[in-house]
C-alpha cells in the first residue's frame, strides 16, 4: 500500500502541469455492442461501463489482454504464475466462470474448464476495442453472464490495400511478431492478421530451476460485405494455438513442486452474420451462426495426461422494431446452444476407494427467447426492461429479467440504476471431471442471484474531470463450491452450499484532462464478497481483495512521443490451503510505456514491467514475474 500511496504523492512531480484543468470533450454517444440487444450509446445504458479502445492499446504495448483489464474498477485477476498461466477474472466478488466473454460476437468461454474463459491465451494483437459491461446481463445473454460482460471486438480493413507488421524483444527471451494484411473497396473488406509470441518465462514453483515457458500462435480473419444498402453480411474467425509450460501440487502438500508439465491448446472462435434493415430502418433482423472450440491436451515429462474437448454452438434470430420517432424499441430474440464437452485419461484403481474412469463424453442443449423494451420517454427519462427464459435438457427452466432507470438531470450529471435476477448452470467439469483428486457430482443444481446496481455519473468543469461512483449488491444461492473436500475419501468434489452468498461494494473512477497532451485516470474498488463457512458464520471469499485501484497517467510529451504511467494495487486477500485460508499480502506493480513515432510509417515502443521488481503473488505457491524490458517496432507499408 505504500508504494501506492508514494507513486499517488510522486505524480504531480512527474507532471508539474497536473493543476491546470482545460475543457475536455466528453464523447458521450459512444457506442456499444454488448450492454443491450442492439447498440445502445454509454449514456442511455444503467450499466458501469469501460471502454477500451485500440489508442489505449498501442499506447500501453502490452502482450495480454488481462494486463489492461487489471486497471477496470470492479476487476479481479488472478494469474497462477508467469505469462501463458492459467487467469481468472472475476468481476464484483463473483465467480470467474460468471463472467460472459465474447469475441465479436461468439461465446468463448470454455465447457471443458468450468465454463471460464482462460485470459492466459488471449493476446492483444489484431484488437479494435474492448467493452467491459459491469452487472448482470442474463436476462439477454444467458446463462454465463451472471455478473457482467467483456466484449471484444477485433480490427476491420480500412483502407484499401495494406500491409502491417510488427517484432518485439525483451526479457525472458521473449519475442513477439505479427503481420496484418487488408483490403477494401465500396462494398467489401477483408481482415488478415498473424501473430506469434514466445516466451522462456520463469519457474512458477518457489523451489527448483526448471522456467515456465509459453508459446502463441493467433490468426484472425474478419471481413464485411454490403451485399445491398439493407443487407449486410459479417464473418469473423479467430484462433489461439500453442503450449504453456507449469507447476502443481505433485503431492498435495498445498505447495506447488517444480515440475515438468505442459498444457497444448488450441482455441476457435467463428461466426457469421446476416443483418437486414428495412428502408426506413425501423424494422431490423439479425440472424447468426457462431461456434467456438476448445482443446487442451496435459502432459508431464512428456507423458499425456488428460485431454479436454468442448464444442458450443449458437444459432441465433434477433428482430427489433423502432417507433414513436426512434425513440422506442422492441426486440425480439430466440436462440439455440449446443454444448458438447469430452475429457480423455488414464483408469485409476485407488484400491478401497474404487476404480475412478476419467473418460467423460457428455452433452445439452438449451433453447430460449428473450424480450426487450426500451423507451426514452423524454430526453432526460431512459426505461429499459428486460426478460429471458431457458429451456435446458439438463436443468429445470431458467427465468431471469431485468429492470433500468436513468435519468440525465443535465448535460453534466445523470443517476442510472438496474435491479435484476440472474442464473448460473452447474459446468460439465463441475458435475462429471474427473482429474487428480477432484470427482465431479452430477446432481447439482444452478446458482441464482439478485442484485441491483445505484450510479451516479458528474462531470466538472465543463468536462475537464469527471467522475463515476456505483454501488452494487448481489445475493448468490446455491453457489457451487468446487472445492469441497470429502472427510471419507479425502477427495475434492463439488456441492452446493447452503445459505446466502453476498457480494457488496463501491466502484469510483475518474477521467482528468490536465492540458492539452496530459490524461490522468484513476479507478479504485471496495468489495465486500463473504460466504458461509462451516460454523455458519460469514467469511470473505477467495481470491477477492476488499482494495483494489489503478492509476494512469498519459503524457503526449512531443507530437511524436507518448508516454503512459500506470500503477495497479491489489489489497490482501486470502487464498484457500486446505484446510486453512493463507493471507496474501498487498501489492503494487508499477509499470512504463513509451511509443515514438520515428517516421510517418515507423514507430518504436519501450516497455517496462514491474518498474521496481516488486515480489507478489496472486494465486497461493505460485510466482509471478519480476521487472521485465521489452523493445519493439511497428511499420507500416
Amino acid at each position: 500500500m505504500n508504494k501506492f500511496l508514494n507513486y499517488f504523492l510522486l505524480t504531480p512531480l512527474l507532471a508539474p502541469s497536473l493543476l491546470i484543468a482545460q475543457q475536455i470533450d466528453v464523447e458521450i454517444e459512444e457506442i456499444l455492442v454488448s450492454a443491450s440487444l442492439l447498440p445502445i450509446t454509454i449514456n442511455r445504458s444503467a450499466n458501469a461501463i469501460t471502454v477500451i479502445d485500440r489508442n489505449q492499446l498501442k499506447n500501453r504495448a502490452v502482450t495480454s489482454v488481462s494486463d489492461l483489464l487489471r486497471d477496470v474498477a470492479g476487476l479481479a485477476v488472478s494469474r497462477s504464475g508467469v505469462q501463458g498461466s492459467q487467469t481468472q477474472i472475476r468481476i464484483r466478488g463473483s465467480e470467474a466462470n460468471h463472467l460472459l466473454v465474447l469475441i465479436d460476437g461468439v461465446e468463448a468461454n470454455n465447457p471443458s474448464q468450468s465454463d471460464e474463459f482462460n485470459w492466459g491465451t488471449l493476446v492483444a494483437s489484431d484488437i479494435e476495442r474492448i467493452e467491459i459491461i459491469r452487472g448482470s446481463q442474463s436476462s439477454m445473454l444467458g446463462s454465463d453472464a451472471m455478473a457482467g460482460v467483456v466484449n471484444i471486438i477485433t480490427q476491420s480493413a480500412e483502407q484499401p490495400f495494406g500491409i502491417k507488421t510488427f517484432a518485439e524483444a525483451g526479457s525472458f527471451d521473449t519475442q513477439n511478431n505479427g503481420v496484418s494484411v487488408e483490403l477494401k473497396n465500396e462494398d467489401f473488406d477483408m481482415r488478415l492478421g498473424i501473430s506469434h509470441l514466445q516466451t522462456a518465462g520463469e519457474n512458477i514453483s518457489r523451489t527448483g530451476p526448471e522456467k515456465d515457458g509459453y508459446e502463441n500462435t493467433n490468426v484472425n480473419l474478419k471481413s464485411n460485405w454490403s451485399a445491398t444498402d439493407q443487407l449486410h453480411l459479417t464473418f469473423a474467425a479467430r484462433q489461439a494455438d500453442g503450449i504453456n509450460e507449469y507447476d502443481s501440487d505433485g503431492n498435495f502438500d498445498s505447495l506447488i513442486d517444480d515440475q515438468d508439465q505442459v498444457s497444448e491448446f488450441r482455441n476457435v472462435t467463428m461466426r457469421l452474420q446476416a443483418h437486414h434493415s428495412s428502408i426506413d430502418g425501423r424494422w431490423q433482423h439479425q440472424v447468426s451462426v457462431g461456434q467456438s472450440t476448445n482443446d487442451n491436451d496435459e502432459f508431464t515429462l512428456g507423458i499425456p495426461g488428460t485431454a479436454t474437448n468442448s464444442t458450443k454452438e449458437q444459432y441465433r434470430l434477433l428482430s427489433s422494431l423502432f417507433w414513436d420517432k426512434q425513440k422506442q424499441r422492441a426486440s425480439f430474440l430466440m436462440e439455440r446452444e449446443e454444448e458438447e464437452f469430452q475429457q480423455r485419461g488414464a483408469i485409476n484403481d485407488y484400491g478401497v476407494f474404487g476404480i475412478y474412469d476419467p473418460n467423460q463424453s457428455r452433452g445439452r442443449n438449451t433453447d430460449s427467447i428473450a424480450l426487450e423494451y426500451r423507451a426514452d420517454t423524454s430526453k432526460k427519462l431512459t426505461l429499459g426492461v428486460s426478460a429471458r427464459y431457458d429451456d435446458n435438457s439438463e436443468f429445470k427452466r431458467g427465468n431471469t429479467a431485468r429492470i433500468e432507470v436513468i435519468y440525465q438531470i443535465n448535460d453534466h450529471l445523470r443517476l442510472r440504476s438496474a435491479y435484476g435476477t440472474a442464473i448460473k448452470n452447474p459446468t460439465f467439469t463441475e458435475r462429471f471431471g474427473f482429474y487428480t483428486n477432484f470427482i465431479g457430482n452430477p446432481s447439482l443444481e444452478p446458482e441464482e442471484s439478485v442484485n441491483w446496481e445505484l450510479g451516479i455519473d458528474r462531470q466538472f468543469l465543463e468536462g475537464a474531470f469527471s467522475l463515476s461512483a456505483t454501488l452494487f449488491n448481489s445475493e448468490l444461492d446455491n453457489e457451487i463450491d468446487g472445492n469441497f473436500m470429502d472427510p471419507i475419501t479425502y477427495r475434492y468434489t463439488s456441492k452446493n452450499r447452503e445459505g446466502s452468498s453476498k457480494r457488496q461494494g463501491i466502484e469510483l473512477t475518474t477521467a482528468s484532462k490536465l492540458n492539452d497532451v496530459l490524461f490522468f485516470n484513476t479507478s479504485y474498488t471496495y468489495t465486500d464478497s463473504v460466504e458461509l463457512d462451516g460454523d455458519n458464520h460469514y467469511a470473505d471469499e477467495a481470491r477477492r481483495a476488499r482494495h483494489t485501484g489503478s492509476l494512469n497517467l498519459s503524457w503526449q510529451a512531443m507530437e511524436n512521443l507518448h508516454i503512459n504511467t500506470n500503477a495497479q494495487y491489489n489489497g490482501s486477500q486470502i487464498d484457500v490451503v486446505y484446510p486453512n485460508n493463507i493471507r496474501l499480502e498487498d501489492y503494487t506493480v508499477v509499470n512504463l510505456s513509451l511509443n515514438y513515432g520515428a517516421t510517418p510509417k515507423l514507430g518504436i515502443y519501450l516497455r517496462l514491467d514491474n518498474l521496481f521488481d516488486e515480489s507478489y503473488e496472486e494465486v497461493f505457491g505460485y510466482q509471478t514475474l519480476g521487472f521485465s524490458a521489452n523493445v519493439g517496432a511497428r511499420y507500416r507499408f
